[in-house]
């Protein structure tokens, strides 16, 4: 029946298949040959484009001729310029005739005064000399020719289309060369000509054609066909050699040839030797392109369709046990299709004797790695440092220095971080119909798991109309995912959905979030879903909460490439926000979602997550001792280190040991040369490598093409020309990055959560044992706190002691502080900078945005200006060096007065804190006070709009100090401040924008 309806196909589909193919063919259907492919033995100017041809002139001649056979993947080569320059001169030729400019072949006409070798350039483009994004393109047409040439030899417009050229002397190609191997089309980007592909159609009668490739030849090409194939023809058998132990990869490229081809499939048999009963089980077989594991674990399917005359390839991993024998084993691979015959492919692998210890993982060709893209690494139940196991007390479960109480309806009836309850009266979820509040039963809470790294519960409600079931999942980072389930038993209009998180007023002291930037809490305040904003948190430093309204596509953080659809129950069509309600008992913060309509049996669900802050003790001694260098494109320090106490070095992208973005695998000699050097003069040593956007030098790059958009996200393409000359389009361009030698990383859009984030984590844990690496430096990334944990698990694992610094751009959401809280509990340091406006921001921004303080992390400063006296209110500074240092940005000296002092020795008290032992008399100047046994290091600076002075007010007895003994100074600090000597209860001037960091100690007596 199957081939009877295959027939019946092929019958139908016979006028389609003729007129598809006939689309492509050119006028002109003169055999062409394949031309020799080479790489250049030296380096051109990069504006004369990546490709070229070598053209022989036998004869000097006045004007000659000659076809190019470049077999193009670009489909508009008439709007490109083609530069001819005589090699033995190096001059450019000026008269030259762009006669027939396409995809296959190219007829030029120059001239030709002397004998000799020609280089013809017909991709060149304009450079871009700095790095952020290609925004030129390529070289249009140019006319240089002189008219008189153009005459004499037959070369006008008229004359072209007369065919009069064609008597003109014909050179001849030579060979076809790429600037550099990365830039070569050879072999699997050589096209085969419309003609060559009618004519393997009609050659082979099945509905698709079968290509097995090793994995050396990445299939790189999805609507053409390569030469390559025309040639050999297709192929029912594919050999291969592997070691033991080895994740072994191959190719099968399947080409729509005479239908398109929907829900294509793959199934495996087993490899079994012929000398005995030993064989690779089929289970050992997968294709990554129909399926495999996402980002929570779970397997699953995926469609694959391809449309008529297109090119889908197939990647297959075998996991060769590490106990095979050795020898040659075969099966079967059959790949399906909807409605269609199936084919085979007979399989044959020599696996021999040598054990591959690492997989192939280290060498990248391998494309062993592509496992990862499956991998479950770090996603357990476990614990990672510094926190510990969950305790449960009844209806109480403790995580590290908080607590949470849930009551019979699931939800929270008591917060508290170190000992501070956060609620005013429990958090509430209330629904209200046209008749009045739903009427519901209490709940009965439960527990339905327990384990150390996360504890769940749940209860229900019922009414008579409506039930509200609550699950709560809360993990040992304090993290709370509450899931409730509304379900109409009748229809029922809703005027709201409700969600109260009531707070102490004394507790409310500060709001960030949903649409607004960090700072003191607002009597009032309402917001609505018409901004991509889905968060907000409220509490003071020693305890609050933050909350997250889930539910859409995408829960990391909002950042400019990731602002999907807000979450449908909450937002409900823009009815839905959050407000502030202040009451003398509490202020309570409010989401609501409108009114709506339910039918009966219709559910509804709301998601949101909770984090008790801070997420974990502030320690402010590491955070002292541990100072970063952080040197951009100069990764290796020099006298920057003197003196300064440098202790980290982040090796950012963009340079000669990491020049590819988040892609750090081709330069791992160099990496692991650096790391080695410094880790053994005590340092530790941590790398730019997060995900959001890949270089285009990643080895997989084309297996992750083949899977469509899951992983490289889809667009309108263009950028930097090598993009445009090896993916066509449908990609989105991101960071850009030129280099002397004329190459350039140029990188493309991840598309969001995908399995890219397993092969991801897998990376970091090979970095970290085999590079060594010390930890990771963060670059506004996109994914949630799911991956941030497996991540740290991981790296535990392999290296404990491992850091994480995050860095983000305020101009990318209305607060990163807000927007990354779920990182806090797994990242070591803040580098909230760019873009942020240090010297025009009030005190409780940086609070609240900067500093970190409130959320157990402390943080840094980037970029000029800074303000190092502001700066030291919240114990940061700037870094060595991302910029070169300069009078006022150079945090050298005041590491210095750290030292001198011994800070890290010292108990931190900022104005923030009632306990702080010194103020001054002006509410626009602040104080911190660094406080140890019998002196304290003060800093002091000015919020005022102008000049002025304060004195200070001192708690002596807090201090334990003696006023009439007491020494006031301020030390000199190159490039903050002059030395001076004041009073204790001296008059102070404080410039604008300006401060001291003062010295208060006890004289001693001589």
């Amino acid at each position: 029946m199957k081939l009877l309806a295959f027939a019946a196909l092929l019958g139908a589909t016979a006028q389609s298949l003729a007129a598809h193919w006939e689309t492509k063919m050119t006028p002109d259907t003169r055999p062409l040959p394949v031309a020799a492919y080479g790489i250049a033995s030296s380096l051109w100017p990069a504006e004369l484009g990546h490709h070229r041809a070598l053209v022989r002139v036998r004869a000097a001649s006045p004007a000659v001729r000659v076809c190019i056979p470049w077999r193009r993947r670009d489909r508009d080569p008439q709007a490109k310029d083609v530069i001819v320059i005589d090699q033995a001169s190096g001059k450019r030729v000026a008269n030259l005739v762009r006669i027939d400019m396409r995809r296959e072949c190219g007829d030029i006409a120059f001239d030709a005064s002397r004998a000799g070798v020609y280089e013809v350039y017909y991709l060149p483009y304009a450079p871009e000399p700095t790095q952020f994004y290609y925004g030129k393109g390529y070289t249009p047409p140019s006319d240089t020719s002189d008219p008189a040439w153009l005459a004499a030899n037959g070369l006008r417009k008229q004359d072209v289309a007369s065919g009069a050229w064609r008597s003109l002397p014909e050179a001849e190609v030579e060979k076809l060369e790429a600037r550099t191997a990365f830039d070569s089309f050879y072999p699997m980007e050589v096209v085969a000509t419309p003609a060559e592909v009618a004519d393997l159609v009609s050659s082979h009668t099945d509905a698709f054609l079968l290509f097995p490739e090793d994995r050396k030849l990445p299939i790189r090409m999805r609507d053409d066909v390569p030469v390559r194939w025309v040639q050999q023809g297709p192929s029912r058998e594919f050999r291969g050699e592997a070691q033991r132990n080895e994740y072994y990869a191959f190719q099968i490229g399947v080409f729509a040839a005479r239908c398109a081809l929907p829900d294509l499939t793959i199934a495996f048999g087993d490899l079994k030797a012929s000398a005995d009963k030993s064989a690779i089980p089929a289970s050992a077989l997968h294709c990554l392109n129909t399926g495999g594991r996402d980002t929570n674990g779970r397997p699953f399917v995926k469609r694959v369709d391809v449309p008529m005359g297109a090119v889908q390839a197939l990647w297959i991993g075998v996991d060769v046990p590490r106990s095979l024998k050795p020898g040659e084993y075969s099966g079967l691979v059959r790949v399906s299709a909807q409605g269609l015959p199936p084919q085979s492919v007979s399989v044959h692998l020599t696996v021999r004797k040598e054990v591959l210890a690492d997989r192939g993982d280290g060498e990248p060709w391998r494309h062993s790695r592509l496992r990862w893209l499956d991998s479950t690494a770090g996603d357990d139940d476990g614990v990672v440092a510094p926190y510990t196991p969950l305790k449960v007390s009844g209806n109480i479960v403790h995580c590290l220095g908080r607590a949470l109480r849930f009551g019979a309806d699931g939800l929270p009836e008591s917060l508290k971080s170190g000992g501070t309850e956060v609620l005013a009266e429990p958090i509430r979820f209330h629904l209200a119909t046209d008749g009045g509040p739903a009427e519901l039963t209490s709940g009965r809470a439960s527990l339905i798991s327990r384990k150390p790294g996360l504890v769940s519960w749940s209860s229900e409600r019922t009414g008579p109309s409506l039930s509200v079931a609550c699950r709560a999942d809360m993990s040992f980072d304090g993290h709370v995912g509450y899931r409730l389930t509304v379900k109409a038993h009748e229809d029922v209009r809703l005027t709201d959905a409700v969600l109260d998180l009531p707070l102490r007023p004394s507790v409310a002291r500060y709001f960030m979030g949903a649409g607004r930037k960090g700072g003191i809490t607002p009597d009032e305040y309402d917001w609505r879903w018409t901004t991509p904003h889905d968060s907000f948190w409220i509490g003071d430093v020693p305890a609050g909460v933050h909350c997250e309204l889930r539910g859409s596509s995408y829960n990391g953080p909002l950042l400019n490439l990731f602002r999907p659809a807000p979450p449908v129950t909450w937002s409900n069509g823009g009815r839905g926000g959050v407000t502030l309600l202040r009451t003398d008992r509490a202020v309570t913060a409010r989401a609501y979602s409108g009114a709506r309509a339910m039918k009966a049996g219709e559910e509804l669900v709301f998601e949101f997550a909770l984090i008790l802050t801070p997420v974990k003790p502030l320690d402010t001694a590491a955070h002292f001792r541990t100072r970063y260098y952080h040197g951009g494109d100069k990764p290796v320090i020099s006298d920057y280190s003197v003196g300064s106490g440098i202790n980290v070095i982040n090796i950012h992208h963009a340079n000669a040991v990491n020049p590819y973005i988040n892609y750090p695998f081709v330069t791992v000699g160099p990496l692991q040369a650096l790391v080695r050097h410094w880790q053994e003069r005590g340092m530790k040593v941590k790398l730019y490598y997060t995900v959001r956007e890949l270089t285009n030098y990643i080895v997989e790059l084309w297996a992750l093409r083949s899977l469509g958009n899951e992983v490289i996200a889809g667009g309108p393409g263009g950028g930097f020309p090598w993009l445009r000359e090896h993916l066509g389009g449908d990609y989105t361009t991101q960071w850009f990055v030129p280099y002397p030698d004329g190459t350039a990383d140029a990188a493309l859009m991840n598309s969001g959560e995908t399995r890219w984030y397993n092969y991801y984590i897998e990376g970091l844990g090979w970095l970290v044992q085999n590079v060594g690496i010390d930890g990771l430096y963060l670059d506004d990334v996109s994914y949630d706190r799911r991956i941030l944990m497996r991540m740290r698990k991981v790296m535990e694992a392999r290296r404990p002691g491992c850091m994480i610094d995050l860095h983000s751009n305020t101009a990318f959401s209305i607060g990163p502080a807000n927007q990354y809280m779920e990182y806090m509990p797994y990242v070591d340091r803040l580098w909230f900078g760019e873009s942020f406006r240090y010297n025009q921001e009030p005190p409780d921004y940086w609070l609240t945005e900067i500093s970190g303080i409130p959320f157990g992390v402390m943080g840094e400063m980037l970029h000029s200006p800074t303000n190092a006296l502001r700066g030291m209110i919240y114990g940061i500074t700037n870094r060595v060096t991302w910029d070169a240092p300069e009078a006022g940005e150079d945090p050298r000296p005041i590491f210095r007065l750290w030292d001198s002092f011994g800070i890290e020795k010292a108990r931190m008290l900022g104005y923030w804190d009632d306990r702080c032992p010194v103020r001054t008399d002006n509410p626009d100047v602040l104080a911190t006070a660094y406080v140890r046994k019998g002196k304290a290091l003060i800093a002091v600076a000015s919020w005022a709009p102008a000049d002025t002075s304060v004195r200070l007010v001192v708690d002596w007895k807090a201090l334990g100090m003696d006023p009439a003994r007491a020494v006031l100074r301020a030390p000199a600090v190159r490039g903050v401040q002059e030395a001076a000597e004041f009073a204790p209860d001296a008059s102070l001037p404080v410039a604008h924008l300006r401060g001291w960091l003062l010295l208060l100690e006890t004289r001693v007596e001589r």
